[in-house]
Order: structure tokens, then sequence, then C-alpha cells
């Protein structure tokens, strides 16, 4: 009866975590469709209104992808966590590992230029500022 109960266990949890797999891997799918619809939206505002909206720098759309993609990452590699508990194969670790060094390093580069743009956005105004100073 006890070998029968393990079984039983390991086969409710192969069916539970292909259940939460499937469910990651669609999250990491909505994040990207999501991902670009909004940086599309993003990118036709900043298009129709250039004239009455300060425009939206290629760079600032670009992160904006990037940041849902990163989060599509994400959920692809928490999919890809639980799924080699059960099925620990060189093939699901070989993935594993690549989508952790894609995802850090996407990390790594987005927050750097995130950074970037950031600072750049706090000089504008104070350039601004400059420039009104010596018209006068």
């Amino acid at each position: 009866m006890g070998m029968e109960f393990l079984a039983t266990l390991e086969t409710g949890l192969i069916s539970a975590v292909a259940i939460i797999k499937f469910c990651l891997e669609s999250l990491s799918i909505a994040c990207v469709v999501i991902g670009l619809i909004k940086t599309l939206q993003l990118a036709w505002q900043s298009h129709r209104h250039r004239r009455s909206l300060p425009p939206f720098s290629f760079n600032q759309i670009r992160i904006r992808f990037g940041t849902w993609l990163s989060l599509a990452l994400e959920f692809q590699l928490g999919g890809d966590i639980v799924a080699t508990t059960v099925t620990p194969t060189l093939e699901a670790l070989a993935k594993l590992a690549l989508i952790a060094i894609i995802r850090t390093f996407l990390n790594y580069f987005l927050s750097q230029e995130l950074e970037t743009e950031l600072s750049m956005a706090k000089e504008r105004p104070q350039l601004a500022a400059q420039d009104n100073l010596r018209d006068f």
C-alpha cells in the first residue's frame, strides 16, 4: 500500500507541475502580448501628438517593451524551474541555465538604460531653465 500511495502522490505532483508550468508560460505569453500592445500604443501616441505632448524617445519606448519582456522571462524561468523539479534532464537544466543567463543580462542592461534615461530626464528641466536664463 505504501508504494501505491507514493506512486499516486508522484502522479499528482507531475500533474500539478504541468498545470503550474502551463499557467506560468501562459502568463509569459500574455506579458509579451500586453507589452507589445502597450508599446505600440505609446509609439502611436508619441507620433500622433508629437506637437502637443513631450515626445517619447526611441529609448523610452524600447525600455517600456524591454520591461515587459523581462517580466515574461521571469514567468518563463519560473515555469522551467517548476518543471525541472520533477524531470531534471540535462536538456531541461541547460534550458533553465540559458533562460537565467538571458534574463540576468536583460535585467542588467535594462536597469542601466533606465538609470541613464532617468538621469537624463532629471537634467532636461535644468538645461531648459539654464537656456531660459541665458535668454534674459
